[in-house]
């Protein structure tokens, strides 16, 4: 009778990172080389269609964990959603509709067009409805995915395309996520290294106060080298702004990070997909970036570009 077979060995502390350092540089990588592309096609195209990728898919994913919930959702019309909200701001941006520069008031203003008509397609989707009786939670658990997911990534285009940058909008999109990245970096090294006390052990155990210093460290030298090399290209930018952004961005990745967890916990699930070796799914790669799209955006309009 043969032995059974023993269970297969987690994987240590320095293959975990390398498997997310190699996921994460893999495809941020193909999205960088497209934003930098010669040819507007291929700028512009491939640009939105990984966006919209990533977006519909981490919706997909955020929907599949309020299912395991337990809870009711219109998953199909938020996908459907998201992908209207991403195309739709990408032909505003871009003035393919609206005005030819893509004003941000424009934007705004589709955008808030768009989610009040999607509040009321979710509710005539609730009128129609033999059978669901949890109207309230199916439209609130929709309605929060496509704004935790495609709205705030949707964040990403409006830096890229930005109309006074003159097509330099591209170098805050990936100052944006080196900066971000850098931290989930060193909050994991420095955390792994040293980390003793926790930050909130009942929604994240692995994260530590030590790692959180060290993410704001790592992130904030990454933003004044950025700055140091590129930031020519960055209209407004300065090392007061460089050390500014590093500490924000930094500190709300670690927290973006914490969101995702405690969704994941109360799904019961350890990550939102498998996707990615090292990484899980969509939103265990977007969680840090989700909420900095939209600072860098505010303080690109408000503060780097005032008049």
């Amino acid at each position: 009778m043969s032995d059974p077979a023993s269970p297969t060995p987690s994987p240590s502390k320095v293959q975990v990172f390398l498997r997310r350092s190699v996921s994460t540089l893999l495809l941020w990588t193909v999205v960088i080389a497209a934003m930098f592309s010669s040819n507007r096609i291929v700028s512009d195209g491939v640009f939105v269609l990984l966006i919209a990728t990533l977006s519909v898919a981490g919706l997909a994913e955020f929907y599949g964990m309020v299912e395991k919930r337990g809870l009711m959702c219109f998953k199909f019309s938020g996908i459907i959603g998201g992908v209207l909200l991403m195309v739709g701001t990408f032909l505003n941006v871009t003035g393919h509709i609206g005005t030819a520069n893509g004003s941000p008031a424009r934007v705004n203003d589709f955008e808030t067009g768009f989610l009040i008509l999607f509040v009321l397609g979710l509710c005539v989707r609730q009128f129609l409805s033999k059978t669901n009786t949890a109207g309230l939670v199916a439209i609130s658990t929709t309605l929060f995915g496509l704004m935790y997911v495609p709205w705030l990534l949707n964040f990403i285009q409006k830096i890229n395309f930005f109309p006074s940058l003159g097509g330099d909008g591209k170098y805050y999109v990936l100052y944006f996520l080196l900066v971000t990245k850098f931290s989930d970096m060193g909050a994991y090294l420095v955390g792994s290294l040293i980390g003793k006390h926790k930050m909130i052990p009942r929604i994240s155990p692995g994260k530590t106060w030590e790692g959180f210093v060290g993410a704001i460290f790592v992130s904030t030298g990454a933003s004044l080298v950025y700055v140091h090399f590129l930031g020519s290209h960055m209209l407004g930018m300065n090392t007061l702004h460089a050390i500014i952004l590093g500490v924000i961005l930094s500190s709300t990745a670690v927290i973006g990070d914490l969101i995702e967890s405690l969704f994941k916990r109360e799904a019961g699930v350890k990550d939102s997909g498998n996707l990615f070796p090292g990484i899980g799914g969509i939103l265990d790669l977007l969680d840090s970036l989700l909420f900095n799209a939209p600072i860098m955006y505010l303080y690109l309009r408000h503060v780097l570009t005032r008049p």
